[in-house]
């Protein structure tokens, strides 16, 4: 353990907006600077965009309005005014969207967090080691990082805020994992670069990632047919009127069954419509009280939720921007895009086309269609996630590290610490969506920025316990 008079060092893995919350929260109210030295590790060149908000394409767009989108819970206008200020120079013309409010550019929100950090990292509160962590190690009270630099840092807590796993690639679609016309990941930058403008594509999931696919194609001069498709047929869908409240209480007498839940949720959508609101008002409900509701279940009925009501709730929760909704019901409109509830069966390679066997649902005949390329969009691999990456991998192996029961990422306590096979590990923290399989509601802002004043609350205790001489946050302590 570290002497009181030497400073804690804390290290933050992953300097995406979760880890750039962490650092900046830190350094929030009464906080002794002198004290603390503050690690990001992150390969990108700035901290605070990581994959959601570090896309590049201008047809990519937040997903709720720029008012509800911030840093600092208590300054819900933070954003609001980054964008109205001389420091975003950014011109977009179309940033207000049909209901009168701002959508920017993902990018955008990206340079608002990172211009957040930017005093911290100019006063050298936060230090940004550009590298990905390849090594985490136990040694005493302490950890030892390893960076792809070769670089080394021994620190005395260490934060996980680690990204999603990439999409799984589907099973059907191995053999053809090195051909140029399946596109295995669509958030990496020029991934379409492949697809020609008179392509017929197949995109495989109908979730955000998908509809920003297509948004970006119809950019990119795309005019070939669309055929997307997911195991339900859902597919995101857009915002309710402007200036509805959340509707519902969930919370007073919790359900402790998913079905009486579902059961809540259905009459107050029924209640929300008498008094003219749309479900959009109670599904908000559901996620502001959602970390409240989740505790209450027990882990069978979060298990039963995650099986079958999760893709239900992704596409109710997870709206899509106005604007990328109209490119959308207009290639649909125009028989450009069509949607399916159906699974892949098989597809092969005939000459320069993909032949596609598609199963529809409900066990009706399979479809035959021909593609030119294949965009797979079916989202993060949440239940394999401490399979996805070397470093993740290496701390399962090591039993530092244990997936959550419920398949929602990694398994970590109600404060936010990492559970292990032994309860001496050194402070390990899990912060963002790969802690709700603990949390619940996990995935969207402002329940990220949340969690993230939460677990810099805990570096701060643990800082005041170090100070008095005590020992350093483990599950001992």
């Amino acid at each position: 353990m570290s002497k009181p008079s030497q400073p804690l060092i804390v290290a933050i893995i992953g300097g995406g907006f979760t880890g750039a919350a962490v650092a900046a929260h830190l350094f929030e109210g009464d906080f002794p600077v002198s004290d603390v030295k503050v690690v990001v590790a992150e390969p990108r060149d700035q901290i605070g965009r990581g994959l959601a908000y570090g896309a590049t394409d201008p047809a990519h767009r937040i997903n709720v309005p720029a008012g509800k989108m911030t840093l600092f819970p208590d300054r819900s206008e933070d954003f609001s005014l980054y964008l109205d200020g001389p420091a975003n120079g950014d011109h977009d013309p179309g940033l207000i969207a049909a209901d009168g409010l701002a959508y920017p550019k993902r990018s955008v929100f990206g340079d608002y967090v990172h211009a957040r950090l930017r005093p911290l990292l100019d006063a050298a509160r936060v230090e940004h080691w550009q590298s990905a962590i390849v090594s985490l190690v136990p040694e005493g009270r302490q950890w030892r990082l390893t960076g792809t630099d070769g670089k080394t840092l021994v620190a005395d807590l260490v934060v996980l805020a680690v990204s999603h796993p990439a999409p799984a690639l589907p099973r059907t679609l191995l053999p053809l994992k090195d051909d140029p016309k399946l596109i295995a990941d669509g958030t990496v930058p020029n991934a379409l670069d492949a697809v020609s403008p008179d392509d017929r594509v197949l995109i495989v999931g109908n979730g955000l990632t998908s509809a920003d696919m297509v948004a970006s194609l119809q950019r990119l001069g795309h005019r070939g047919a669309i055929t997307s498709i997911s195991r339900r047929g859902l597919r995101s869908r857009g915002h309710g009127p402007v200036g509805q409240e959340a509707f519902g209480d969930f919370v007073s007498k919790p359900s402790v069954r998913a079905s009486a839940l579902l059961s809540r949720i259905r009459r107050a959508i029924r209640e929300a419509e008498v008094q003219g609101l749309s479900w959009h008002s109670v599904l908000d409900a559901v996620r502001i009280q959602g970390q409240q509701i989740w505790p209450s279940l027990t882990l069978a009925e979060k298990r039963r939720i995650v099986r079958h009501v999760r893709p239900f709730w992704d596409v109710h929760r997870f709206r899509i921007a106005p604007q990328v909704e109209a490119v959308i019901d207009d290639a649909i409109a125009s028989g450009r895009m069509t949607s399916l509830a159906a699974a892949l069966k098989s597809v092969t390679r005939s000459g320069d086309a993909f032949q596609v066997v598609l199963q529809p649902r409900r066990g009706a005949a399979p479809v035959s269609i021909e593609v030119d390329a294949i965009i797979v969009t079916t989202g993060p691999a949440h239940g394999d996630v401490l399979d996805s990456q070397p470093l993740l991998l290496s701390l399962k192996n090591a039993d530092l590290l244990q997936p959550c029961p419920t398949g929602l990422g990694i398994a970590c306590d109600v404060h936010a610490r990492a559970l292990s096979a032994d309860p001496t590990t050194p402070g390990l923290l899990i912060a963002g969506p790969l802690a709700r399989g603990t949390f619940g509601e996990l995935m969207g802002l402002p329940q990220v920025t949340e969690h993230a004043v939460l677990v810099a609350q805990q570096i701060k205790d643990s800082l005041a316990r170090h100070r008095a001489g005590g020992p350093i946050l483990s599950r001992a302590s």
